[in-house]
């Protein structure tokens, strides 16, 4: 029995440490993100950093009142990163913020295809003549060199400029990037060919081509990418849409005249606790309140993923941000601003998308020395190719042709042209430098984390987090409370038994619930419904005391009662009759919870409660024993009822630990930890008596999540009232981290095997050559390959 009194559920503590938001811009790739976060927890008081390159949000954990956010953000955009503090915001300032950001992606689309549309053009012309005789013969002055020279000089000017520019500031700032290495590449390539150009004397090829042809594969990967990017964002800018703009305020109520009440349209975030607002059919519900007056049926898919709408009517709770459909009705604000279920959702679902998973951790270690370990590479490879390679394999400087991507043949090829050993050796070098792509290392988790967590909060699944993805991947046990998690959490009072002669069993019911009217559990609550079927008064009662997990106490007409199981009942002196062991095992053995009701310290009755399983409990836990994981009960109740339940939902009756109280699940969720077969550990329970075990488990899950508890203390929480979505949420948590892997292997391996393939490692045994522009294209292609991959996990169902 799991009892827990109605006040102090959550208990506030002062926290040693606050989070400050900024909004971050000018971050390209990882290397821009190790340089934020390096300059930001350089600061002191600063405890810990996290960067999302793809929503461009820095949160920083910070001692507090040692950190001012404005300081902070000062401080990024002096080193190049313009920032900005978000303050706390709510209501029509959240939705002021979405427009301000959905204005900003579209300007920045806007310039991108600009952009894209001039190199596009120029580089048409270049490909024109660089493959085509036709091309040439309609338009001969694509064979004019002066002409080639004009376009990649425009090129470098207009399309080009940001580039270099934002590169050439990463550089003086010590935080190179990508666009730092695309830079240097496409003006080495122009310079050398510029030189070429006016000194025709010093015999070398003049590759105006390669600088145009970079920036318009680049400026295509961009699009694509910041395309994609928008497309993985775009469901969680959903989700923020949903919190309501305006409220009917019902100024003076009186349940008789509401027909003709005064109404007042004001802003949702103005609403305060306690005032009655009024919601007519298609409007959403712009704050949580519970139904003062009439009934309709609410349309709550936003929140729990079911299309089925839900009927409320007088006392039952509304939800802010679900529409209303069929019957107008007045509710009674109880949540309102920041404090609302929908405002909670959403700051968890943002905190979920810069907490990153553990495997991103070598990526961002390595993506802090990255472009310096390009250049590096860039430079050994002239050195080599200059002192060494072409020494060596004399084939490589000459040139079929200038096809993007070609075999060097031998020097009796019919079009073959010498060129100089200088000049192949930067071609090599710029080809290494433009090939690399630190950026695909740096979407490849934020990306995944950002389409799966929105998708989760869709449905009503909360997954806080990529180490949470991590730690779910690696799950071994699921361990489910019994009460209100595997059973429905509405048990029904079966059997009322007298032992003593002078009590009926109307008085045992009468005393029972006088007692648990100062408890809050199912138990208690099946007892006081029972109570109020017979039409039973209850009696003045006073003292109460609850021990969760045992028994419960109080004063009744001032003679002291006791309400629990046998070890709160022993605790407290009670003799128990081997007859009363008997029925009470008797009653067990049925699969009902049975209650010792004492009074003046004597046993004089058991109640006996019955509670079912849930319609789904059979299935999810059947899918999960399907997906192997270990699927646990874990009880305070009796061994006899934990076991009947399991039984009925085939669960074997070793994998049941019944009689255990609140304070010590914990303990026994750390035993599987770290016992005989120790591994990561589930915890699925109510939020409220379950949150040690929560906490202790490596993956807790919470049920019923209007708590703050459970939405403190899980690190899933489902909104729904499901125990399918405890295998959805696992299911979803597989998918997603499977897919951060494919990303970082991909991004890996990109840069793993482009690297050496531009420094020409594959030229002694093939004659392969990559140019410059060919490993322009492969480095756009490799962002937009782990971006569009962490979209396909959209294909994933629910």
């Amino acid at each position: 029995m799991q009892l827990v009194p109605k006040t102090d559920l959550t208990p506030e503590s002062t926290p040693a440490t606050e989070k400050i938001i900024l909004d971050v811009g000018g971050m390209k790739c990882a290397g821009c993100v190790k340089a934020v976060e390096r300059q930001l927890t350089q600061q002191p008081g600063v405890k810990n950093v996290c960067v999302n390159l793809a929503t461009e949000v820095a949160v920083v954990e910070a001692e507090t009142g040692t950190v001012v956010g404005d300081v902070l953000a000062q401080g990024l955009t002096a080193s190049g990163f313009p920032s900005q503090h978000r303050q706390a915001q709510h209501g029509t300032s959240s939705n002021s913020h979405l427009e301000t950001q959905a204005t900003k992606q579209r300007q920045e689309m806007q310039t991108a295809m600009r952009q894209l549309v001039i190199a596009g053009v120029l580089l048409g012309f270049s490909v024109i003549a660089h493959f085509g005789e036709v091309g040439t013969s309609i338009f001969p002055f694509l064979k004019n060199i002066w002409f080639h020279c004009g376009l990649a000089t425009v090129a470098l000017l207009i399309p080009g400029r940001p580039i270099i520019v934002d590169g050439w500031l990463g550089w003086r700032r010590g935080a190179p990037n990508m666009n730092t290495l695309v830079g240097l590449g496409t003006l080495t390539a122009y310079t050398t060919s510029l030189v070429a150009l006016l000194f025709p004397q010093m015999g070398w090829e003049c590759f105006f081509d390669e600088p145009v042809m970079m920036l318009g594969f680049i400026l295509l990967g961009k699009t694509l990418e910041q395309q994609a990017r928008g497309r993985a964002a775009l469901a969680f800018r959903k989700l923020l849409a949903l919190q309501p703009q305006t409220a009917r305020l019902i100024v003076n109520p009186e349940i008789e005249t509401l027909a003709g009440a005064n109404i007042v349209e004001i802003p949702a975030e103005q609403v305060r606790v306690g005032e009655w607002l009024q919601v007519l059919p298609g409007d959403k519900i712009p704050v949580d309140g519970e139904v003062r007056w009439g009934q309709t049926t609410v349309d709550e898919s936003m929140l729990t993923g079911e299309a089925v709408p839900v009927v409320k009517q007088v006392g039952d709770r509304v939800t802010g941000g679900t529409i209303n459909q069929s019957g107008a009705i007045a509710i009674q604000a109880t949540r309102t601003g920041d404090d609302t279920t929908l405002a909670h959702i959403v700051a968890l679902v943002e905190a979920a998308q810069t907490r990153k998973a553990p495997v991103q951790k070598l990526a961002d270690t390595i993506s802090g020395y990255f472009t310096y370990g390009v250049l590096t590479a860039s430079c050994l490879t002239f050195i080599f190719w200059y002192f060494f390679g072409t020494h060596i394999w004399p084939a490589v400087t000459m040139s079929s042709g200038m096809g993007m991507m070609h075999h060097l043949v031998d020097n009796h090829h019919v079009t073959s042209t010498q060129f100089s050993p200088l000049l192949i050796s930067l071609k090599l070098a710029i080809a290494v430098m433009v090939v690399a792509c630190p950026c695909a290392l740096g979407l490849a988790t934020p990306t995944a984390i950002l389409v799966g967590t929105a998708m989760g909060a869709e449905k009503g699944l909360l997954i806080k987090g990529g180490d949470v993805l991590e730690k779910v991947h690696q799950l071994k046990t699921v361990v489910f409370d019994k009460t209100g998690t595997l059973t429905t959490g509405h048990p029904t009072v079966t059997d009322c038994m007298v032992l003593a002669e002078n009590i009926t069993p109307s008085q045992l019911l009468q005393l029972a619930a006088a007692v648990e009217n100062g408890t809050y559990h199912p138990l208690a609550k099946a007892i006081q419904q029972a109570a109020q079927q017979q039409n039973l008064s209850i009696p003045h009662t006073v003292d109460f005391h609850t021990e969760a997990g045992l028994g419960v106490s109080a004063m009744v007409e001032g003679k002291p009662v006791l309400l629990g199981n046998w070890d709160w009942l022993n605790h407290h002196g009670i003799i128990i009759s081997e007859t009363a062991q008997q029925q009470g095992q008797k009653l067990a053995a049925q699969g009902k919870t049975v209650i010792g009701v004492a009074l003046e310290n004597n046993l004089i009755g058991l109640i006996a409660a019955s509670d079912t399983p849930r319609p789904d409990a059979k299935e999810a836990v059947s899918q999960l024993q399907q997906m192997g994981l270990r699927v646990m009960v874990l009880s305070g109740d009796r061994l006899e009822a934990a076991t009947t339940i399991a039984q009925q939902l085939g669960i074997d009756n070793t994998d049941v630990i019944a009689g255990i109280p609140p304070a010590k699940k914990a303990s026994i969720i750390q035993s599987l930890q770290t016992g005989e077969n120790p591994g990561v550990v589930a915890m699925v329970g109510d939020g409220i008596n379950d949150a040690p075990a929560l906490s202790q488990a490596d993956v807790g899950i919470a049920l019923q999540s209007s708590t703050d508890v459970a939405m403190e203390t899980a690190e899933i929480v489902l909104i729904g009232d499901r125990l399918q979505d405890v295998v959805t949420s696992i299911k979803l948590s597989r998918a997603t981290f499977n897919t951060i892997r494919q990303n970082l292997f991909w991004a890996f391996a990109y840069n793993t095997i482009g690297i050496p393939l531009a420094a020409g490692v594959l030229f002694p045994s093939t004659g392969f050559i990559l140019t410059p522009s060919s490993a322009a294209a492969f480095m756009a292609f490799s962002s937009v390959s782990v971006v569009t991959n962490s979209i396909l996990l959209k294909r994933f169902v629910l």
